[in-house]
C-alpha cells in the first residue's frame, strides 16, 4: 500500500472508531449500535479494491478490539472486518466508478448483515451466544437500517477523500475537469441522490456565459446609440 492510503485510512479508522465510541455508542439506541468503522472500511475498499479493503479492514477491526470498552477476544472483529474489506473490494466496477447510487448501497446493506452474521459465527465457535440472548434477527435489522441511515453521509465523503488524495482522475472529473463521466460518489456529495453533478455546473456555465453574451450585447447597444448620438449633433 502507499503511504498515502496508509495515513488516510489510519486517519479515517481512528476517526470513525473514537466517534462510534464517544457518540454513536452513548445514544443508547435499540438493538445495535451504527457501525461507523464498518462504512469506512466498506467506502476506501470501494476505491482501493480488494486487497487493500482486506488489510484495512483488518487493522480497523484490530483497533475496534483493543479499543475499550471491548469485551470479546482480541482478532475477532479484525477477521470479520478483514472479510467485508476484501469482498467490497470486489465490488468495486473495474472502470472504478459507480453510475447509480445502488451500487454503494447495496454494498452496504450486504456488508451491514453480512459483518453480524460472521460476528455472531466467530461468537458462537468461541463459545460467544450474546447475539442469542439479544436476538439475531433484531440485530440484523437495526444494523442493516442504521448503517443504511448513516451511509450517505459518510460513504460518498470518504470515497471523494480517498481518490482526492490517490490524485485519482474519478476527483478531477467529480470537479468539473475533462470526463465523459463522473462517479456516484459527486452527486451523493452534491444532493444525497445519487444525481450526476457535472449537468449541474455545466448548466451554471452555460448559465454564466448567457449573461456575458448579453451584457456584451447591451454594451454594444449603448455604444451604438452614444455614436448615433455624437453623429446628430455634428
Amino acid at each position: 500500500m502507499r503511504f498515502n492510503r496508509i495515513l488516510l485510512s489510519a486517519t479515517l479508522a481512528v476517526v470513525a472508531l473514537v466517534v462510534q465510541v464517544a457518540v454513536l455508542g452513548r445514544l443508547q439506541l435499540p438493538g445495535a449500535v451504527p457501525d461507523l468503522v464498518l462504512l469506512t472500511v466498506v467506502a476506501l475498499a470501494l476505491v482501493y479494491g480488494h486487497l487493500s479493503g482486506a488489510l484495512i479492514g483488518f487493522a480497523a477491526g484490530l483497533l475496534a478490539d483493543l479499543a475499550p470498552p471491548a469485551d470479546h477476544a482480541a482478532g475477532r472483529y479484525a477477521l470479520v472486518l478483514c472479510v467485508i474489506g476484501y469482498a467490497a473490494g470486489l465490488a468495486r466496477p473495474d472502470s472504478g466508478r459507480f453510475r447509480s447510487a445502488w451500487g454503494p448501497m447495496l454494498t452496504v446493506v450486504a456488508a451491514a448483515i453480512g459483518s453480524t452474521l460472521l460476528y455472531a459465527g466467530v461468537g458462537a465457535l468461541v463459545g460467544d451466544t450474546a447475539a442469542r440472548h439479544v436476538g439475531l434477527t433484531g440485530l440484523l435489522f437495526t444494523a442493516t437500517l442504521y448503517d443504511l441511515l448513516l451511509a450517505p453521509f459518510t460513504v460518498p465523503f470518504i470515497m471523494a477523500l480517498a481518490r482526492r488524495a490517490e490524485n485519482d482522475p474519478l476527483a478531477v472529473e467529480a470537479n468539473g475537469g475533462p470526463a465523459t463521466g463522473t462517479d456516484v460518489s459527486a452527486g451523493w456529495l452534491a444532493g444525497g441522490t445519487g444525481l450526476r453533478i457535472g449537468s449541474q455546473r455545466g448548466g451554471l456555465r452555460m448559465r454564466t456565459a448567457r449573461s456575458r453574451a448579453n451584457k456584451a450585447v447591451r454594451i454594444k447597444g449603448l455604444k451604438g446609440i452614444k455614436s448615433v448620438k455624437s453623429v446628430k449633433k455634428l
